[in-house]
Formats: structure tokens, sequence, C-alpha cells
């Protein structure tokens, strides 16, 4: 089940879920619209290795926004730092974003119920567009979870982006052991 406007902002009123800033202008039916911060990175390399820490190169975008080019991988971040405590978010694009070509995840646009931190964006587009600090990016809609939960995320010895940060985070994967 989808939680609604109202159930959101009751969740918000308890702290189960934590928005910073939150703006009561955002909150929509049933989702929360998010900003992409001024923060993007791309990779220091063009070829990406799955078992070694992969450097990224951190751009602050400008008054005048930055273009993004179609082939590379863009990593943002949300403005908003969240926390989820008793529901599972999923980040989504907002259909305008997308209706300018701007993908804002690859895979992970789900988190996990105990996820306490800013949202990393895998933004890629199919044309050159110019993007905007502040700009709404996405949408957090949020599912109520049914059962009880052992292992928060915030709570895991093993959780790899638990670091509060208002910069956009690389891949961790290199930590797994495979």
């Amino acid at each position: 089940m989808i939680l609604t406007d109202t159930q959101i902002r009751s969740s918000i009123e308890s702290r189960e879920i934590v928005i910073e800033p939150y703006r009561p202008e955002c909150l929509g039916t049933n989702s929360y619209d998010v900003h992409l911060g001024k923060f993007l990175a791309t990779y220091k390399d063009h070829l990406l290795d799955a078992k070694k820490h992969n450097e990224v190169n951190h751009i602050e975008i400008g008054e005048e926004g930055y273009v993004i080019e179609p082939g590379i991988l863009y990593l943002g971040v949300t403005e908003e730092y969240t926390e989820t405590h008793n529901s599972v978010p999923f980040l989504e694009g907002k259909s305008s974003v997308g209706r300018l070509g701007i993908d804002i995840h690859a895979t992970a646009g789900k988190g996990d119920v105990g996820f306490c931190n800013t949202w990393t964006l895998e933004i890629s587009c199919v044309q050159p567009v110019r993007i905007y600090a502040g700009m709404p990016i996405g949408q957090l809609i949020y599912f109520k979870v049914d059962g009880d939960i052992d292992n928060f995320y915030n709570k895991k010895k093993n959780a790899k982006y638990n670091e509060r940060t208002i910069r956009p985070v690389e891949s961790m994967m290199w930590k797994n052991k495979f």
C-alpha cells in the first residue's frame, strides 16, 4: 500500500519519516518532490572496475546551470536529507524531467527501511540538457511495511552508504566480497 499525503504528513509529524528541508508545498497526493543538490560527480576513468574503488571528480553546479551530455554517467544528489523508519521509500523521476530525456536512476530506486541520508542519483540523458541546482528532480513514494523488521539499514554493520553527505557517493561495490 502506498502512503497518501495525510499518511506521509502524519509520519513526518511523528518523525517516522524525516525530510530536511521539509516544504509543505512539495507534498503531493501520494509522494513528496525532491530537488537536485548543487553537486554532481563523474568517474575519473572511462573503464570502471567493480572490484576496485573508482574515484570521481566533483562538479559544483553554478547559477548558470550545468549541461549534461549523453554517454556520461553523472552522479547527482538530492538537496533533501531523508530518514525512513516505518515504510519503504521509492525514488522515481518526475515526468517533467523524463520529458527532457533525463533518467535519474539506473537501478537504485528503492531505499531500505532505516535509510538515513541524501539520495545519490544515477543521471543520464538522451541529448544535451542544462540542469540546475534546486530544480525538482524526483519524487519519493512510500510503501507501508507489513511485518516486523530485524535489520534496519542504518543499524547494519556492513551498510556502505550510512555516512551523511551533501555530495553524490560513488559505487562502493568494491567493498563486497565476491
